[in-house]
């Protein structure tokens, strides 16, 4: 009988303290969702940098395809960024997409680097408030684009550079 009472006493402090476990994962899952909430909110009053690029509407199939990419710092805090994959330091990734008129995409033929995380603090450019930044590449030295068509390109790297870049660019390649 002592056995038991005594195995009844372990099994019900067993059973609380699973119960106050599976509370306290319940609270902690409850303050996770908020703070994720918290940081949803949060993410739309951040300052971000914005960049645009620029690219001539024609060219020559002999000539350079210039991509201008500029970051602009809408803020009234200085901004930074990280260089890796975008234009602001040497061809070292895939950051386009560029696909002619059928949707086919053009052959990357650059380099593709393998990084260490986090980045290091030279990896980062700082745009001061309201001024901005601009460099230009030839698409020519990353992507395959030497036939005749409409092609197309849009930045597919705004998770590792922290840039927001909303739209894409057209040119048309002739003859």
């Amino acid at each position: 009988m002592k056995n038991i009472k005594l195995l009844l006493s372990a099994a019900s402090i067993l059973l609380a303290s699973c119960g106050v476990s599976n509370k306290t994962t319940d609270d902690s899952k409850t303050a996770a969702d908020s703070t994720t909430v918290a940081t949803k909110e949060n993410l739309s009053n951040e300052k971000v940098l914005i960049a645009k690029m620029e690219i001539p509407s024609t060219t020559e199939a002999t000539a350079p395809v210039t991509l201008k990419f500029t970051v602009y710092n809408h803020s009234d805090s200085t901004l930074s960024f990280c260089k890796w994959h975008t234009p602001f330091e040497r061809l070292m990734s895939k950051y386009l997409d560029v696909v002619d008129e059928t949707g086919k995409e053009a052959d990357y033929k650059g380099p593709m680097a393998k990084r260490i995380m986090p980045p290091p603090a030279d990896s980062y450019i700082q745009v001061k408030p309201g001024d901005s930044i601009s460099v230009s590449t030839n698409l020519n030295d990353a992507y395959a684009i030497q036939k005749p068509g409409k092609y197309s390109a849009k930045y597919n790297s705004s998770e590792i550079s922290g840039l927001s870049v909303k739209d894409s660019v057209s040119f048309t390649r002739l003859r």
